[in-house]
Protein backbone atom coordinates (compact mmCIF):
# COMPACT_ATOMS: atom_id res chain seq x y z
CA UNK A 1 0.00 0.00 0.00
CA UNK A 2 2.90 2.12 1.39
CA UNK A 3 4.73 2.05 -2.52
CA UNK A 4 1.18 2.50 -4.70
CA UNK A 5 0.53 5.83 -2.46
CA UNK A 6 3.67 7.08 -3.07
CA UNK A 7 4.20 6.26 -6.95
CA UNK A 8 0.65 7.72 -7.72
CA UNK A 9 1.58 10.71 -5.51
CA UNK A 10 4.72 10.79 -7.22
CA UNK A 11 2.98 11.08 -10.76
CA UNK A 12 0.76 13.88 -9.27
CA UNK A 13 3.04 15.78 -8.11
CA UNK A 14 5.28 15.93 -11.49
CA UNK A 15 2.40 17.12 -13.07
CA UNK A 16 2.28 19.99 -11.34
CA UNK A 17 4.72 22.16 -13.76
CA UNK A 18 3.80 25.22 -11.29
CA UNK A 19 5.20 23.97 -8.30
CA UNK A 20 8.46 22.71 -10.38
CA UNK A 21 8.96 25.96 -11.77
CA UNK A 22 9.06 27.49 -8.44
CA UNK A 23 11.36 24.70 -6.38
CA UNK A 24 13.75 23.93 -9.12
CA UNK A 25 13.72 26.83 -12.11
CA UNK A 26 13.21 30.03 -9.71
CA UNK A 27 16.34 28.94 -7.62
CA UNK A 28 18.49 28.39 -11.02
CA UNK A 29 17.70 31.60 -12.86
CA UNK A 30 18.25 33.47 -8.97
CA UNK A 31 21.50 31.73 -8.99
CA UNK A 32 22.23 32.76 -12.34
CA UNK A 33 21.92 36.32 -11.98
CA UNK A 34 23.64 36.55 -8.41
CA UNK A 35 26.57 35.11 -10.14
CA UNK A 36 26.37 38.28 -13.23
CA UNK A 37 26.18 40.57 -9.83
CA UNK A 38 28.70 39.05 -7.30
CA UNK A 39 31.45 37.42 -9.93
CA UNK A 40 34.14 40.02 -9.64
CA UNK A 41 33.12 40.82 -5.76
CA UNK A 42 36.32 39.37 -4.94
CA UNK A 43 38.07 40.98 -7.70
CA UNK A 44 37.49 44.48 -5.84
CA UNK A 45 39.34 43.28 -2.88
CA UNK A 46 42.73 43.08 -4.70
CA UNK A 47 45.02 45.95 -4.73
CA UNK A 48 45.90 48.04 -7.90
CA UNK A 49 48.46 50.33 -8.07
CA UNK A 50 47.88 53.78 -7.08
CA UNK A 51 48.40 56.75 -10.10
CA UNK A 52 50.10 59.26 -8.44
CA UNK A 53 52.59 62.32 -9.41
CA UNK A 54 55.20 64.15 -8.02
CA UNK A 55 56.28 67.54 -9.11
CA UNK A 56 59.65 67.38 -11.03
CA UNK A 57 61.04 70.77 -9.75
CA UNK A 58 65.31 71.55 -8.44
CA UNK A 59 64.21 70.21 -4.59
CA UNK A 60 62.90 66.39 -5.77
CA UNK A 61 66.21 65.94 -8.35
CA UNK A 62 68.35 67.01 -5.83
CA UNK A 63 66.95 64.90 -2.96
CA UNK A 64 68.29 61.33 -4.71
CA UNK A 65 67.42 59.72 -1.75
CA UNK A 66 63.35 60.06 -1.96
CA UNK A 67 63.77 59.85 -5.74
CA UNK A 68 65.01 56.76 -5.20
CA UNK A 69 62.88 54.78 -2.90
CA UNK A 70 60.18 56.76 -4.60
CA UNK A 71 61.17 55.39 -7.73
CA UNK A 72 61.50 51.76 -6.42
CA UNK A 73 58.46 51.23 -5.47
CA UNK A 74 57.02 52.58 -8.51
CA UNK A 75 58.35 49.67 -10.19
CA UNK A 76 57.96 46.02 -10.97
CA UNK A 77 54.73 43.50 -10.53
CA UNK A 78 54.04 44.51 -7.19
CA UNK A 79 54.57 47.97 -6.91
CA UNK A 80 52.64 50.83 -4.99
CA UNK A 81 52.76 53.50 -7.23
CA UNK A 82 52.08 54.37 -10.74
CA UNK A 83 54.18 57.58 -10.72
CA UNK A 84 53.81 60.27 -13.81
CA UNK A 85 56.99 62.78 -13.21
CA UNK A 86 55.77 65.99 -14.29
CA UNK A 87 55.62 70.10 -13.84
CA UNK A 88 52.98 71.17 -11.09
CA UNK A 89 50.62 72.84 -13.23
CA UNK A 90 50.15 69.37 -15.24
CA UNK A 91 49.99 67.81 -11.56
CA UNK A 92 47.17 70.25 -10.66
CA UNK A 93 45.40 69.21 -14.15
CA UNK A 94 45.84 65.37 -13.67
CA UNK A 95 44.03 66.20 -10.29
CA UNK A 96 41.26 67.92 -11.34
CA UNK A 97 40.64 65.01 -14.07
CA UNK A 98 40.79 62.54 -11.56
CA UNK A 99 43.90 60.99 -13.04
CA UNK A 100 45.98 60.77 -10.03
CA UNK A 101 44.73 60.12 -6.23
CA UNK A 102 47.17 62.93 -5.28
CA UNK A 103 51.16 64.17 -6.71
CA UNK A 104 53.53 65.05 -4.06
CA UNK A 105 55.78 68.77 -3.68
CA UNK A 106 59.47 68.36 -2.57
CA UNK A 107 59.91 71.67 -1.15
CA UNK A 108 61.67 72.50 2.23
CA UNK A 109 58.86 70.34 3.01
CA UNK A 110 57.57 66.82 1.74
CA UNK A 111 53.72 67.80 0.77
CA UNK A 112 50.92 65.97 -0.78
CA UNK A 113 47.85 67.45 -2.83
CA UNK A 114 45.21 66.01 -2.75
CA UNK A 115 41.00 66.24 -4.18
CA UNK A 116 39.38 64.01 -1.88
CA UNK A 117 40.07 62.01 1.35
CA UNK A 118 39.80 58.31 0.67
CA UNK A 119 41.86 54.78 1.60
CA UNK A 120 44.39 55.49 -1.97
CA UNK A 121 45.14 59.01 -0.43
CA UNK A 122 45.57 57.82 2.93
CA UNK A 123 48.19 55.00 1.52
CA UNK A 124 50.04 58.23 0.12
CA UNK A 125 50.30 59.98 2.97
CA UNK A 126 51.47 57.12 4.88
CA UNK A 127 54.26 56.00 2.54
CA UNK A 128 55.36 59.58 3.40
CA UNK A 129 54.97 59.70 6.60
CA UNK A 130 56.80 56.70 7.35
CA UNK A 131 60.08 58.00 4.48
CA UNK A 132 60.11 60.79 7.07
CA UNK A 133 59.96 58.84 10.45
CA UNK A 134 62.68 56.86 9.09
CA UNK A 135 64.56 59.33 7.36
CA UNK A 136 64.88 61.33 10.83
CA UNK A 137 65.42 58.22 12.96
CA UNK A 138 68.52 57.32 10.33
CA UNK A 139 69.81 61.07 10.83
CA UNK A 140 69.34 60.92 14.67
CA UNK A 141 71.46 57.93 15.04
CA UNK A 142 74.47 58.67 12.70
CA UNK A 143 74.83 61.82 14.94
CA UNK A 144 74.80 60.49 17.66
CA UNK A 145 77.11 57.40 16.58
CA UNK A 146 78.78 57.74 12.89
CA UNK A 147 79.95 54.48 13.07
CA UNK A 148 76.92 52.78 12.84
CA UNK A 149 77.03 53.53 8.93
CA UNK A 150 80.03 51.14 9.13
CA UNK A 151 77.74 48.56 10.27
CA UNK A 152 75.28 48.23 7.69
CA UNK A 153 73.01 50.50 9.36
CA UNK A 154 71.89 51.62 5.79
CA UNK A 155 71.42 48.23 4.19
CA UNK A 156 69.17 46.94 7.39
CA UNK A 157 66.89 50.25 6.49
CA UNK A 158 64.64 48.17 4.09
CA UNK A 159 64.42 45.23 6.13
CA UNK A 160 61.56 44.42 7.91
CA UNK A 161 61.13 41.39 10.41
CA UNK A 162 57.26 39.64 11.09
CA UNK A 163 56.29 38.66 14.47
CA UNK A 164 53.24 37.39 13.17
CA UNK A 165 51.69 34.10 11.31
CA UNK A 166 48.68 34.22 9.71
CA UNK A 167 46.85 30.56 10.52
CA UNK A 168 43.98 29.73 7.95
CA UNK A 169 41.44 27.56 10.35
CA UNK A 170 41.07 25.98 6.99
CA UNK A 171 42.69 25.74 3.48
CA UNK A 172 39.22 26.98 2.02
CA UNK A 173 40.26 30.08 0.41
CA UNK A 174 38.04 33.45 1.47
CA UNK A 175 35.40 34.22 -0.89
CA UNK A 176 32.77 36.86 -0.14
CA UNK A 177 30.36 35.63 -2.28
CA UNK A 178 29.51 32.45 -1.11
CA UNK A 179 27.45 33.28 2.05
CA UNK A 180 25.03 34.90 -0.96
CA UNK A 181 24.65 31.43 -2.78
CA UNK A 182 24.76 29.30 0.58
CA UNK A 183 21.64 31.50 1.52
CA UNK A 184 20.23 30.81 -2.08
CA UNK A 185 20.33 27.36 -1.41
CA UNK A 186 18.92 27.52 2.09
CA UNK A 187 15.71 29.23 0.41
CA UNK A 188 15.74 26.29 -2.04
CA UNK A 189 15.10 23.90 0.91
CA UNK A 190 12.78 25.87 2.37
CA UNK A 191 10.60 26.16 -1.31
CA UNK A 192 10.02 22.58 -0.97
CA UNK A 193 7.81 23.60 1.42
CA UNK A 194 5.19 23.98 -1.49
CA UNK A 195 5.42 20.01 -2.05
CA UNK A 196 4.59 19.34 1.79
CA UNK A 197 1.78 22.35 2.07
CA UNK A 198 0.54 20.52 -1.36
CA UNK A 199 0.02 17.32 0.12
CA UNK A 200 -1.45 18.24 3.67
CA UNK A 201 -4.01 20.30 1.22
CA UNK A 202 -4.82 17.43 -0.46
CA UNK A 203 -6.00 15.21 2.36
CA UNK A 204 -8.05 18.04 3.82
CA UNK A 205 -11.40 17.67 3.07
CA UNK A 206 -12.72 21.27 2.88
CA UNK A 207 -10.41 22.45 0.55
CA UNK A 208 -10.90 20.17 -2.40
CA UNK A 209 -13.09 16.81 -3.84
CA UNK A 210 -10.37 14.99 -4.45
CA UNK A 211 -9.01 15.64 -0.61
CA UNK A 212 -12.61 14.45 0.24
CA UNK A 213 -12.25 11.30 -1.41
CA UNK A 214 -8.94 10.25 0.33
CA UNK A 215 -10.44 11.21 3.91
CA UNK A 216 -13.44 8.15 3.04
CA UNK A 217 -10.28 5.96 1.27
CA UNK A 218 -9.78 2.55 4.15
CA UNK A 219 -6.41 3.88 4.69
CA UNK A 220 -4.84 4.98 8.04
CA UNK A 221 -3.90 8.40 8.07
CA UNK A 222 -0.45 7.78 9.13
CA UNK A 223 0.25 5.97 6.41
CA UNK A 224 -1.22 7.85 4.12
CA UNK A 225 0.85 10.74 5.91
CA UNK A 226 4.31 9.05 5.13
CA UNK A 227 3.71 7.91 1.85
CA UNK A 228 2.63 11.06 0.05
CA UNK A 229 5.39 13.33 2.71
CA UNK A 230 8.10 10.70 1.16
CA UNK A 231 7.09 11.22 -2.37
CA UNK A 232 7.59 15.16 -1.54
CA UNK A 233 10.36 14.49 -0.21
CA UNK A 234 11.94 12.21 -2.70
CA UNK A 235 10.99 14.90 -5.84
CA UNK A 236 12.46 18.12 -3.54
CA UNK A 237 16.05 16.11 -2.73
CA UNK A 238 16.26 15.23 -6.56
CA UNK A 239 15.47 19.02 -7.44
CA UNK A 240 18.18 19.89 -4.80
CA UNK A 241 20.49 17.72 -6.20
CA UNK A 242 20.26 18.99 -9.65
CA UNK A 243 20.48 22.27 -8.27
CA UNK A 244 23.82 22.03 -6.50
CA UNK A 245 25.18 20.34 -9.59
CA UNK A 246 23.90 23.77 -11.22
CA UNK A 247 25.88 25.69 -8.78
CA UNK A 248 29.32 23.56 -8.18
CA UNK A 249 29.66 22.76 -12.59
CA UNK A 250 27.97 25.35 -14.19
CA UNK A 251 28.96 28.58 -11.93
CA UNK A 252 31.79 27.00 -10.17
CA UNK A 253 30.49 27.84 -6.15
CA UNK A 254 32.85 25.89 -3.77
CA UNK A 255 31.38 23.40 -1.35
CA UNK A 256 34.80 22.54 0.46
CA UNK A 257 36.30 19.02 0.30
CA UNK A 258 32.95 18.02 2.59
CA UNK A 259 30.81 16.62 0.36
CA UNK A 260 29.05 14.03 2.08
CA UNK A 261 28.23 16.52 4.78
CA UNK A 262 27.21 19.24 1.68
CA UNK A 263 24.44 16.35 1.10
CA UNK A 264 23.52 15.58 3.95
CA UNK A 265 22.89 19.15 5.12
CA UNK A 266 20.96 19.17 1.56
CA UNK A 267 18.79 16.00 2.60
CA UNK A 268 17.68 17.91 6.04
CA UNK A 269 17.39 20.92 4.75
CA UNK A 270 14.68 19.42 2.41
CA UNK A 271 13.17 17.38 5.29
CA UNK A 272 13.32 21.11 7.12
CA UNK A 273 10.94 22.51 4.50
CA UNK A 274 8.79 19.68 3.51
CA UNK A 275 8.09 19.55 6.94
CA UNK A 276 7.79 23.62 7.55
CA UNK A 277 4.72 23.70 4.60
CA UNK A 278 3.06 20.56 5.44
CA UNK A 279 2.92 22.77 9.43
CA UNK A 280 2.12 25.92 7.93
CA UNK A 281 -0.49 24.01 5.61
CA UNK A 282 -2.07 22.22 8.91
CA UNK A 283 -1.92 25.55 11.15
CA UNK A 284 -3.55 27.95 8.75
CA UNK A 285 -7.08 27.38 8.49
CA UNK A 286 -7.69 29.34 5.17
CA UNK A 287 -7.91 28.47 1.33
CA UNK A 288 -4.31 26.96 -0.42
CA UNK A 289 -3.41 30.39 -1.49
CA UNK A 290 -3.13 32.04 1.49
CA UNK A 291 -1.01 28.92 2.93
CA UNK A 292 1.56 29.80 0.34
CA UNK A 293 1.46 33.33 1.03
CA UNK A 294 2.46 32.49 4.18
CA UNK A 295 4.71 30.03 3.25
CA UNK A 296 6.73 32.56 1.30
CA UNK A 297 6.80 35.29 3.72
CA UNK A 298 8.03 32.77 6.26
CA UNK A 299 10.91 31.93 3.47
CA UNK A 300 11.76 35.18 1.91
CA UNK A 301 12.08 37.17 5.42
CA UNK A 302 14.13 34.27 6.76
CA UNK A 303 16.19 34.69 3.77
CA UNK A 304 16.92 38.39 4.00
CA UNK A 305 17.62 38.15 7.72
CA UNK A 306 20.20 35.09 6.93
CA UNK A 307 22.06 37.79 4.38
CA UNK A 308 20.59 36.87 0.82
CA UNK A 309 19.43 40.48 0.11
CA UNK A 310 22.51 42.50 2.59
CA UNK A 311 25.28 39.92 3.70
CA UNK A 312 25.72 42.17 7.10
CA UNK A 313 22.37 41.05 7.88
CA UNK A 314 23.48 37.89 9.31
CA UNK A 315 25.90 39.70 11.67
CA UNK A 316 23.33 42.24 12.55
CA UNK A 317 21.24 39.70 14.04
CA UNK A 318 23.55 37.26 15.56
CA UNK A 319 25.21 40.42 17.73
CA UNK A 320 21.91 41.90 18.32
CA UNK A 321 18.84 39.20 18.76
CA UNK A 322 21.71 36.00 18.54
CA UNK A 323 18.28 33.98 19.70
CA UNK A 324 16.77 35.10 16.12
CA UNK A 325 19.33 33.19 14.46
CA UNK A 326 18.79 29.41 16.34
CA UNK A 327 14.75 30.06 15.28
CA UNK A 328 15.67 30.49 11.32
CA UNK A 329 16.04 27.67 9.19
CA UNK A 330 17.68 29.29 6.17
CA UNK A 331 20.29 31.13 8.57
CA UNK A 332 20.62 27.23 10.23
CA UNK A 333 21.46 25.65 6.72
CA UNK A 334 23.57 28.56 5.35
CA UNK A 335 25.59 28.69 8.77
CA UNK A 336 26.05 24.79 8.50
CA UNK A 337 27.24 25.38 4.61
CA UNK A 338 29.69 28.12 6.20
CA UNK A 339 30.74 25.97 8.65
CA UNK A 340 31.58 22.58 6.89
CA UNK A 341 33.75 25.40 4.00
CA UNK A 342 35.81 27.53 6.46
CA UNK A 343 36.24 25.20 9.97
CA UNK A 344 38.06 21.67 10.40
CA UNK A 345 36.06 21.26 13.53
CA UNK A 346 32.35 20.05 13.53
CA UNK A 347 30.98 21.76 16.65
CA UNK A 348 29.48 24.52 15.00
CA UNK A 349 28.10 22.28 12.12
CA UNK A 350 26.56 19.77 14.37
CA UNK A 351 25.25 22.20 16.70
CA UNK A 352 22.84 23.78 13.26
CA UNK A 353 21.95 20.46 12.86
CA UNK A 354 20.65 19.30 15.65
CA UNK A 355 19.17 22.81 15.91
CA UNK A 356 17.25 21.95 12.82
CA UNK A 357 16.54 18.49 13.59
CA UNK A 358 14.79 19.91 16.64
CA UNK A 359 12.37 21.96 14.03
CA UNK A 360 11.65 19.07 11.91
CA UNK A 361 10.33 16.77 14.73
CA UNK A 362 8.00 19.45 16.23
CA UNK A 363 6.62 21.00 12.46
CA UNK A 364 6.34 16.77 11.95
CA UNK A 365 4.66 15.69 15.10
CA UNK A 366 1.80 18.50 15.01
CA UNK A 367 1.33 18.46 11.64
CA UNK A 368 0.28 14.89 12.40
CA UNK A 369 -1.74 15.51 15.66
CA UNK A 370 -3.37 18.39 13.60
CA UNK A 371 -4.31 16.33 10.56
CA UNK A 372 -5.24 13.06 12.41
CA UNK A 373 -7.94 14.72 14.76
CA UNK A 374 -9.62 16.53 12.00
CA UNK A 375 -13.38 15.34 11.49
CA UNK A 376 -15.98 16.10 8.97
CA UNK A 377 -19.52 16.28 9.37
CA UNK A 378 -20.43 15.14 5.81
CA UNK A 379 -17.98 15.04 2.58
Amino acid sequence: MFAHIFTNRLKCLLRNRVLVFWTLLFPIVLAIFFNMAFSNLNNKEIFHPIDIAVVDNTQYQQNKDFKTVLEKISTGSDRTFNLTTTTKENADKLLDDNKISGYINVDKETKLTVKKSGLDQSIIQAFLDNYSQTTSAVTSMIKADPAVIQNGLLNDIGKTQEYTKEVSGNSAAPNSTLNFFYTLIGMACLYGGFWGLKEIADIQADLSTRAARVNIAPVHKLKAFLSSMSAALFINFAELLIFLAFLRYALNIDFGQKTGFVLLTTFVGSIAGISLGAFLSAVVKKGEGIKRAVLLAVTMFGSFLAGMMYENMKYIVAQNAPIVSYLNPVNLLTDAFYSLYYYDTYTRYALDMVILGGFVLVFCAVTYFIIRRQKYASL
